[in-house]
């Protein structure tokens, strides 16, 4: 029975330490790429960037299975709509960023989304490893992945309307927004506002 319980705590291990060291791999290629590019906002393929695109979408084929984690947990009451919602978009955008839009432009969001997945797994390796004394800033990764999308969407709103970027950007970033952010509202001040009111 030990080892039934063991075995699986050192999978979550290693997958959340793999998960956090190729974000922080693509992160920094992006970063490096994005120095060499003549702008930002360049809508054009950079041979620098492509191998981190890849990488970029084989991660979010790995992090797929966060949800098989789930399931084989009983956590199923994880798997909410943002859940779903976010793993499977991310996936075909990865996909089609890789495929056809290796771009600076691109990359700007996804080295944005890799940083925050570097502290993102990182707390979840932390949390496996030292199950009884979980970190405090649960509720402040949150928040960064709020500011996430509204560093994103502003980045869109000036490619829309001075680099001809494409209208779903916006959209995209908008639902991602409203959706974490009513996340954020349930999950940390709902209860605290509840709990005021029967005082």
């Amino acid at each position: 029975m030990y080892h039934l319980f063991y075995f699986p705590k050192q999978i979550l291990i290693l997958y959340n330490l793999l998960c956090s060291i190729l974000s922080l791999y693509t992160m920094l290629g992006y970063a490096k790429g994005l120095f060499q590019c003549e702008h930002i906002f360049q809508k054009e393929p950079v041979s620098i960037l492509k191998p981190y695109f890849f990488m970029y979408w084989l991660t979010k084929n790995i992090e797929l299975l966060d949800t098989v984690f789930m399931v084989l947990r009983h956590r199923r009451r994880q798997i909410s709509f943002l859940h779903v919602y976010h793993h499977a978009t991310m996936l075909l955008l990865s996909d089609y960023a890789n495929h056809v839009t290796p771009w600076p432009a691109i990359a700007v969001f996804l080295a944005i989304n890799s940083l925050v997945h570097v502290f993102l797994y990182s707390y979840y390796f932390v949390t496996v490893l030292y199950p009884s004394s979980t970190p405090g800033w649960k509720q402040r990764l949150t928040e960064f992945q709020i500011l996430q999308f509204f560093v994103d969407f502003i980045f869109a709103g000036i490619g829309y309307l001075h680099h001809g970027f494409c209208i779903y950007g916006l959209l995209y970033g908008i639902m991602m927004t409203a959706l974490f952010s009513n996340f954020y509202y349930h999950t940390y001040l709902k209860n605290t506002q509840s709990s005021k009111k029967s005082l």
